[in-house]
């Protein structure tokens, strides 16, 4: 443990060893991007909802 490298050391070598991103791909972490697509979705789905409700409250 003491004679280990620093930790930005062993960053660098591991970021070094990784292949490069593929063009396009913006999301390497297949949760991540599940995640981000389940708020967007549950956000617009809410707006709308909440529209049709108001609409139908007749609230201006």
């Amino acid at each position: 443990m003491f004679h280990s490298k620093p930790i930005e050391e062993r960053i660098a070598e591991r970021q070094a060893q990784r292949p490069s991103l593929k063009e396009g791909k913006h999301f390497e972490h297949g949760p991540a991007k599940f995640i981000f697509i389940f708020v967007v979705v549950f956000v617009v789905v809410g707006h709308i909802a909440g529209l049709l409700l108001l609409m139908a409250l007749g609230v201006h």
